[in-house]
């Protein structure tokens, strides 16, 4: 089982960078794909970035493609988000989530944190 802690949501102002981190818990953590989703008030969740195990494929929503980066440090069994160019449509709750090598679902989810972005 993996644990997900989330940090580094803030207040931003457009066009502002921030950078999201992700730490997990337990010594596994290099065999799961890791994703970044994120919910906005009155919408459903959706999918941000992933990046997969070795060597570390990364995919992005298009409405994040040029913007944001996904990256992983196995040794510190964190995963980041890099976000650039930041704009008020951004504004969520971010959450990563691990993809269970198994059963080839997220089934792992952190608390989520809040990044605001101010136009």
């Amino acid at each position: 089982q993996v644990q997900l802690v989330e940090s580094g949501g803030v207040l931003v102002q457009a066009g502002g960078s921030l950078r999201l981190s992700c730490a997990a818990s337990g010594r596994t953590f290099s065999s799961y794909a890791m994703g970044w989703f994120r919910q906005a008030p009155g919408k459903e969740r959706e999918f941000v970035a992933a990046i997969r195990r070795s060597p570390g494929n990364t995919y992005y929503a298009d409405s994040v493609k040029g913007r944001f980066t996904i990256s992983r440090d196995n040794a510190k069994n964190t995963v980041y988000l890099q976000m650039n160019s930041l704009k008020p449509e951004d504004t969520a709750v971010y959450y990563c989530a691990a993809e269970s090598p198994i059963t080839r679902t997220y089934d792992y989810w952190g608390q989520g944190t809040q990044v605001t972005v101010s136009s």
